[in-house]
């Protein structure tokens, strides 16, 4: 099982590396080749270490490997330690599994792009810093991970480094993402401080319960998760990440970078656990989030931020599961997420490769017509995402609505909540189905599809879109029924659910949820299906995202500028450029000077000398 750990890490890394290495003597079909078997091959290592793991007891599905130690400091020691329980294996499954169809996908979605190589490279380096985070077996190697998620997430974001817009949505996500990064090594050194210890094990042992220390690490790791999982306040950077090719929106959406945020808070839901207050924090930021982004989404025009805004809202239902009902719950609509939100994605490139790179929705009406088995695919991922059943959402999403009815008081504000998000996730979803799928083609539809030989694209794209349509369909049966939760119980004993549904609580917030769900549907048809009605005008706040960025802009960017403008003018340049400019001056007046002494008369150099002589000797008398 140790070597299957290392063996689903690596492997990525050495696709990495060997793309990079060979430079353009490997050629961009095999480098896309190369990325995609190293990642199905770490998704087969992870599987064969799942199957082991649940040959063995639940008090014994606990691993940890150490490569080597190396770094040693009194009491305290890091190493290079990789932990396989129920919850990384269960991450492991999900970055492999649907980060290899990802790339898959990728092989004919980026075919003739001249970078087509760094492309791939970055990709495996993305795979393999999900896989660090979540394998590494203290914080020490999860904030390794951590960072390295950003720096490929920026990377990939400004794929395309001819367009400015592309450039700076990637400086954006480094920049916000950095935040997170800083609240959590602050929270770091107050663990090490109280515990003296970065391992799991040690840390929940020892830390602080209760109190401004127990707080205080608890907000660091919640600022982390915040940037990380793109929740209020550090989420602006999410919509403009769509700047990068649609695969990278699909990886980072789907499997990888915005569920890093929930994986922090069920890993570590000790320290949360320690800190109340937080924690409800941590819900009701989830709460805000998906009720916030779900309102924005109603009136976005590209299709990947429609999509993108949805992720950000089910993301909020994550960490309402997380941090306001159950953990576990949590994970398994993180799975089911990963399952849909990687099939809308990849549907919506079908429809982007299709139509030359177009991605305005208002230019794609009637695309079902002429991309019958994308609209059947991207229907499944629908109603996935809105949670009717049978489909995966239903199962995963309404275990959390449940979970949080077992709380009373706060719960209940959560609650309803949930249910307002699960009306506006029916209507922008279906909104975005009907406008695209439905009627007849456009003009600009009718000039610029190009079907590749008659198919919908080529077998590459179309093969884990099937995979991942099916996953979508059926997934939600791994937690099926009111008594069988094989998934929840299998995360129990690592994730610690603390809000359980009782039968009844589960079939109200089902019956609420779907209901609210089918009647976000029903208006999306009047609205956009039938167009029995007029679409209202669009509030200016939501087109304008509720005017976050320009808050950034007007607290932090502008008066940021500001300042370093007035210290290159008023500082910078008197002080530091001008003292050097000064010195340089100084020196040539002082050589002109010398210079001048120069000229070739003995008697004023014996002159000079015997002057010198003098003071030296007046000096010399006047300090005895």
């Amino acid at each position: 099982m140790n070597t299957c750990a290392w063996l689903c890490l690596l492997l990525p890394l050495a696709g990495a590396l060997g793309i990079t290495l060979s430079g353009e003597r490997i050629s961009r079909r095999s480098a896309a080749w190369l990325s995609t078997i190293t990642t199905f091959a770490g998704f087969a290592a992870a599987v064969v270490a799942f199957v082991e793991l649940v040959g063995e007891s639940p008090a014994a599905r606990t691993h940890a490997t150490t490569s080597w130690t190396w770094l040693s400091a009194g009491t305290i020691h890091f190493g290079l330690t990789l932990l396989t329980d129920q919850l990384s294996i269960v991450m492991m499954l999900i970055v492999t599994g649907v980060g290899g169809l990802i790339t898959l996908y990728s092989v004919g979605y980026m075919e003739g792009e001249d970078e087509e190589r760094r492309f791939f490279a970055y990709m495996s380096l993305f795979v393999f810093s999900m896989l660090l985070l979540v394998q590494g077996g203290n914080l020490l190697l999860l904030l390794s991970g951590w960072g390295m998620v950003g720096l490929s997430s920026y990377l990939l974001i400004g794929y395309y480094q001819d367009r400015p817009e592309a450039v700076a949505a990637a400086k954006k996500a480094f920049v916000m993402n950095a935040f997170g990064d800083a609240t959590m090594a602050l929270a770091l050194f107050l663990l090490i401080q109280h515990t003296h210890a970065l391992d799991y094990a040690s840390v929940f042992q020892a830390a602080p319960q209760g109190g401004a220390v127990a707080n205080l690490i608890a907000l660091g790791l919640l600022g982390g998760a915040l940037a990380k999982s793109a929740q209020i306040p550090l989420h602006t950077w999410l919509p403009d990440a769509m700047e990068g090719p649609t695969p990278v929106s699909a990886l980072i959406h789907a499997a990888t970078m915005v569920t890093a945020g929930v994986y922090l808070i069920v890993r570590c839901h000790p320290l949360f656990e320690d800190a109340p207050r937080v924690e409800n924090v941590a819900a009701a930021l989830g709460a805000s989030t998906l009720l916030m982004a779900g309102f924005i989404a109603l009136v976005q025009t590209d299709i990947k931020r429609v999509i993108a805004y949805s992720t950000m809202s089910q993301i909020g239902y994550m960490f309402v599961g997380a941090a306001g009902g159950s953990d576990p719950n949590g994970i398994v609509h993180l799975m089911t997420h990963a399952f849909f939100k990687a099939l809308l994605f990849l549907t919506a490139g079908i429809a982007i490769h299709a139509l030359t790179g177009e991605q305005d929705i208002r230019k794609m009406a009637g695309l079902g017509r002429k991309l019958p088995k994308t609209r059947i695919v991207f229907l499944i991922g629908s109603l996935a995402l809105v949670g009717i059943p049978p489909f995966a959402g239903f199962f995963s999403k309404d275990a959390i609505i449940a979970a949080t009815l077992d709380r009373g008081g706060f719960g209940d504000v959560l609650f309803a909540a949930c249910l307002v998000g699960a009306f506006l996730t029916g209507l922008y979803t279906f909104r975005l189905f009907f406008i695209v799928f439905r009627g007849e083609p456009t003009p600009f539809v009718e000039e610029h599809l190009h079907l590749h030989h008659g198919k919908e694209g080529p077998a590459t794209m179309l093969l884990p879109v099937g995979v991942l349509a099916a996953l979508s369909a059926v997934a939600g049966f791994l937690q099926f029924g009111p008594v069988w939760h094989p998934l929840t119980t299998w995360l129990s004993p690592v994730a610690a659910p603390f809000a359980e549904a009782s039968n009844t609580q589960e079939a109200i917030a089902s019956i609420a949820a779907v209901v609210l769900g089918l009647a976000g549907i029903g208006v999306a048809w009047l609205y956009y299906g039938s167009k029995k009605l007029t679409v209202p005008k669009a509030w200016p706040s939501l087109e304008e995202k509720l005017f976050w960025d320009e808050l950034y802009d007007g607290f932090f960017v502008k008066p940021a500028a500001a300042l370093a403008s007035a210290l290159g003018r008023f500082v910078e340049q008197p002080v530091f450029a001008g003292s050097l400019t000064q010195i340089s001056r100084d020196v040539q007046l002082g050589a002109g000077a010398v210079g001048r002494l120069q000229n070739g008369l003995v008697r004023l150099y014996v002159l000079s000398i015997t002057a010198g002589v003098a003071i030296l000797a007046v000096v010399f008398l006047a300090t005895r």
